[in-house]
C-alpha cells in the first residue's frame, strides 16, 4: 500500500504520538515552559539509509536508533527530556505499513523514555530515507554538563563497554560468522538499540567536570573534551572495557582492540571528575547497576596518549568516525 497524503498520514501514524504542548500536531509549532530556574537543552541529528543505518534495518529499530542518539546527547550535557520534533523525507516507493512499523518503534520508546512527538515534518523524497530528530531538555540554570570543563588531574571514565556498536555494524555487514549466536545478538542490539544514559547525566551533574556520548569513538570524542577544554590525556588500552562478545570477536580475530577504540556507535557516557569524587562514582554505579570504568587521567600537555601493556604509545592514527 503506498503513503496516503501528508496530513493523512500525520493523522493515522505520528498524531497518536503527540505529547504535551504539541497542540495535538494541529498548528504551526509546539508551546513548551521549562520549569522556573532551568533552561531548554536543544539538540538535532541526521541519519541517513545507507550512511547511519543499513536499508534493510528493521523500521522500528531505524526509529528507536534515530531518537536515542539524540537523547543520548540530553543525557551527556544531564538533561532530563521534555519532547522532540521528527523531520521525515521518505522515499517514493515507501509504504504505509512500513511508517506505521516506524511509528509503532517510536511509540514504544516515548513509553520508555516518557517523552512525546511535539510537532516536525514530513515530506517525500527521490533520494535515501532522510530522518532529522531534534531532542528538547531541561536542565538546572548553570550546571549542564560540556565539554569544556576538565582540568589537569581529572580522571577520565566511560560507562558501559565500548566497541559494541562498531562491532555490531560489521556483522550486520557479513562479519563474525564464527561468533556464538548469543555473541551476534547481543553485539547487533548494541548496534541497532543504543542505551541512552539519561539517569547517569543526571546523577553527573554537579559531579563529572566534563562530558560527552561516544558516538564517533572513544579516541575521537575524549580528543574533543581535550581540545575544548585546552588539555590533553592518557589513557591505558588494558582499561578499555569490553563486553564478552567484543572480546570474543577479538579473539576470533575478526576485530581488534583498536576498533574499539576508535568505533563508534556506542552512545556511552564519556565523563571527566577529580580524584576525590571516586566513592561518589562508586556509588552512582551500584545505584544504577551500571559500571564506569576508569580509563586514564587529564593532563596539562596537549595531546591524546593511548599506552598499551608494555607502557608504549599505541598508534591509533586519526580514529574515529568522520562526518565528512
Amino acid at each position: 500500500m503506498s503513503l496516503p497524503g501528508e496530513f493523512e498520514m500525520i493523522r493515522r501514524c505520528f498524531a497518536p504520538l503527540a505529547g504535551p504542548g504539541s497542540l495535538s500536531l494541529m498548528d504551526d509549532a509546539a508551546i513548551l515552559q521549562p520549569r522556573p530556574g532551568w533552561s531548554v537543552v536543544a539538540t538535532v541529528d541526521t541519519v541517513i539509509s545507507s550512511v547511519h543505518f543499513l536499508p534493510d534495518d528493521p523500521p522500528d529499530l531505524i526509529a528507536r536508533k534515530a531518537l536515542r542518539v539524540n537523547l543520548s546527547d540530553l543525557a551527556a550535557m544531564g538533561a532530563e527530556p521534555l519532547g522532540y520534533l521528527l523531520v521525515t523525507a521518505f522515499p517514493v516507493d515507501t509504504d504505509e505499513d512500513w511508517v506505521a512499523r516506524f511509528a509503532r518503534g517510536l511509540a514504544e520508546d516515548q513509553a520508555e523514555f516518557g517523552i512525546g512527538l511535539l510537532g516536525g515534518d514530513t515530506s517525500a523524497t527521490p533520494g535515501p530515507l532522510s530522518l532529522t530528530i531534534t531532542a528538547l531538555g531541561q536542565v538546572e540554570n548553570g550546571r549542564a554538563l560540556l565539554r569544556s570543563g576538565a582540568s589537569p588531574g581529572d580522571r577520565i571514565y566511560v560507562s558501559g563497554t565500548v566497541g559494541d556498536g562498531a562491532f555490531g555494524l560489521k556483522l550486520a555487514k557479513g562479519a563474525g560468522t564464527r561468533l556464538s549466536p548469543e555473541a551476534r545478538a547481543f553485539l547487533l542490539d548494541r548496534y541497532r538499540l543504543p542505551q541512552p544514559r539519561l539517569r547517569l547525566g543526571r546523577r553527573l551533574v554537579g559531579v563529572a567536570t566534563a562530558a560527552l556520548d561516544v558516538s564517533d569513538g572513544l579516541a575521537a570524542d575524549l580528543g574533543h573534551i581535550c581540545k575544548t577544554s585546552k588539555v590533553g590525556a592518557s589513557v591505558e588500552a588494558v582499561r578499555i572495557p569490553l563486553s564478552s562478545a567484543a572480546r570474543a570477536m577479538i579473539e576470533a580475530r575478526e576485530a581488534s582492540r583498536e576498533e574499539a577504540l576508535t568505533g563508534g556507535d556506542d552512545y556511552e557516557l564519556l565523563f571527566t571528575a577529580p580524584a576525590h569524587a571516586e566513592p561518589a562514582l562508586a556509588g552512582i554505579a551500584a545505584e544504577l547497576d551500571l559500571p564506569l570504568t576508569r580509563l586514564g587521567e587529564i593532563r596539562a600537555e596537549p595531546g591524546l596518549a593511548v599506552i598499551d601493556e608494555s607502557g608504549q604509545p599505541l598508534p591509533i592514527g586519526s580514529g574515529g568516525y568522520r562526518h565528512f
